[in-house]
């Protein structure tokens, strides 16, 4: 069950996506954001500086946008598989069974185990709560092990974001650390600026400024489709319950 609770791609699908798209962001930086920044920079001097390509040139600007596009692959890998499996949230899977005689609860089990969504959250909720039932015979036991699925299941859907959390908390401390870069690199030419030639610090606290931004910004757009993702996951569970209580229990009431 936590393979799909979890909802991530396999471990060496991540780390192969990731090394893709460094390798991609460091192809565009190479030939395309780095040659038109000194282009931009070259051409304009300081008024070059509010270009797209000179904000996004620098070497923490480049990780930021590898993280953030990581993170949306892992967000959309989620909400891939919430969108995907989301009628199965809703869906009474002993239908076959009917509902005025009483149950059989090893044949019920023989079923969902068999199914082919049989690791799903949903499904593997409901065969907890039947075999629960099939132990104590006792209704009220088999609606406890709903609400203590759903936990576990929060929790684990809860840990399955970690990486991404870590994603987007990391993105805004790169962006500091460009900061405090560029700082260092001005002041190491104040005395080139008292000396009249502001150039060097201009460009040094342009490094500065542009990383948070950038980082800022990203963390922002982040934060908006995890947001998107936690909702969906919510809604997960809450289907989940109320398939439970709805479908399930009606089964072992008679």
């Amino acid at each position: 069950m936590q393979e799909h609770s979890n909802m991530n791609p396999k471990w060496w699908i991540s780390l192969l996506v990731f090394l893709g798209i460094v390798t991609l962001l460091q192809m565009v930086y190479a030939g395309v954001i780095r040659p038109n920044a000194e282009i931009a920079l070259a051409a304009s001097g300081t008024a070059g500086l509010s270009s797209v390509y000179v904000i996004l040139k620098d070497v923490e600007q480049q990780f930021c946008l590898s993280l953030m596009v990581f993170c949306l692959f892992l967000m959309g890998y989620k909400l891939w598989k919430l969108l995907g499996a989301q009628d199965i949230y809703t869906y009474d899977f002993l239908e076959d069974f009917d509902k005025n005689t009483v149950l059989d609860t090893e044949q019920a089990l023989q079923q969902l185990e068999a199914s082919a969504y049989a690791e799903t959250p949903a499904m593997a909720t409901w065969i907890n709560c039947l075999r629960r039932y099939k132990n104590t015979r006792n209704v009220q036991h088999a609606a406890d092990t709903i609400t203590a699925s759903i936990d576990t299941l929060a929790v684990q859907l809860e840990s399955g974001n970690n990486m991404i959390k870590y994603i987007i908390w990391a993105i805004p401390s790169i962006g500091f650390v460009g900061t405090v870069r560029g700082i260092g690199q001005a002041l190491t030419q104040a005395d080139q600026a008292l000396a009249g030639d502001i150039s060097g610090m201009t460009a040094s606290l342009g490094v500065a400024f542009n990383s948070t931004l950038v980082a800022l910004l990203i963390s922002l757009i982040l934060m908006l489709v995890m947001h998107v993702v936690n909702n969906r996951q919510d809604m997960m569970l809450i289907k989940t319950q109320e398939s439970c209580e709805k479908n399930l229990l009606s089964h072992l009431h008679n």
